[in-house]
């Protein structure tokens, strides 16, 4: 039996495809009740404080941490441990967002005595808008789908999906309208990979000072790669009688000169070097100096300042470490 023949697939498949049509039909239902929703949120002076039980509050969580790390303040905050004196997180300032397929969640509908005498708004997202939830919210979200994906009818499967798809939709909606630039995603991800791309600069990389590879135009090829041998970068620098970059001399440049029979102890290395060569500078991000490498199919950079003085070099190694590779 094939893998395309299996029962495993079979079910997969059709998970899926109850799954997809469940979200294609939430895209139909968009309406004004979603602008009202975002208009409401766009507004908050204080937080989105989202709030589901059981699958919901899963669910909620992750629509919680969507929000707060793409510009909308947001927490999660469980509705039982609420009722129990958590719901002090909750201010006159903020915005509740209520997860509950059917809308008679116990645990929440005992919040809303609170949450009302507090005048805090409330978004429902629940599949019946004639529910507790839906007639007490302020605006009603409708999650509902026509079945669940679990063959037994039971367990949470479509409805999680369409929750879920319908908060990131609310957070990418405020990010559009906020102008959330990539920028501000990467102060509220400094510790991931993609917040090291964004935030890291050249400067906080580069080798500098002492370990900075350079040598004179008047050098010989061999002074030259004792100088590479030393800084480890694969290469140097060249200094014109000015102390500018006047082009750097690289592992490559070395290839060329051995297949030419160039004498490097008596071939001045300003004879041989690569002019100009590419350069970047300290306050550029790195991921900018990564960029402009690859496109040159270079592995090692000078750094200059706005006069054409070296002041730093680093090499792909070096990116690799910083995890911006």
């Amino acid at each position: 039996m094939s893998y395309n023949e299996s029962p495993y697939i079979a079910s997969a498949k059709n998970v899926i495809g109850i799954e997809a049509r469940a979200i294609e039909a939430l895209a139909t239902r968009l309406d004004d009740r979603f602008v009202a929703a975002c208009d409401l949120l766009l507004r908050c002076t204080g937080k989105v404080v989202v709030c589901g039980m059981g699958k919901s509050g899963h669910v909620g969580n992750k629509i919680a941490a969507t929000l707060a790390s793409t510009g909308t303040p947001s927490f999660f905050m469980h509705p039982g441990e609420a009722n129990h004196g958590d719901l002090g997180m909750l201010s006159k300032n903020d915005v509740l967002l209520a997860i509950s397929n059917s809308g008679e969640t116990y645990e929440l509908l005992n919040l809303l005595p609170v949450v009302k005498r507090l005048n805090v708004p409330v978004i429902a997202m629940t599949n019946k808008p004639s529910s507790t939830l839906g007639q007490h919210a302020d605006v009603f979200l409708d999650i509902s789908v026509e079945q669940e994906a679990c063959s037994l009818g039971l367990a949470p499967t479509s409805s999680t999906t369409a929750t879920l798809v319908l908060g990131d939709a609310l957070a990418i909606a405020l990010l559009d309208k906020k102008g959330f630039t990539s920028d501000d995603f990467a102060l509220s991800h400094p510790g991931g990979s993609l917040g090291r791309k964004l935030l890291l600069k050249v400067s906080d990389i580069m080798l500098s000072g002492d370990a900075l590879p350079l040598i004179s135009q008047t050098a010989k090829v061999s002074e030259a790669l004792l100088e590479i041998s030393r800084k480890g970068l694969g290469m140097t620098g060249i200094l014109d009688t000015e102390g500018k970059l006047a082009g750097v001399f690289t592992d490559g440049d070395l290839r060329r000169i051995l297949d030419a029979r160039i004498d490097i102890h008596t071939t001045n290395v300003a004879d041989v070097m690569t002019r100009g060569g590419k350069t970047t500078q300290a306050d550029e991000l790195a991921v900018e100096a990564l960029n402009l490498m690859e496109a040159h199919k270079i592995s090692a950079l000078m750094v200059v300042d706005e006069n054409n003085t070296p002041t730093g070099a680093f090499n792909m190694h070096m990116l690799l470490k910083a995890g911006v590779l």
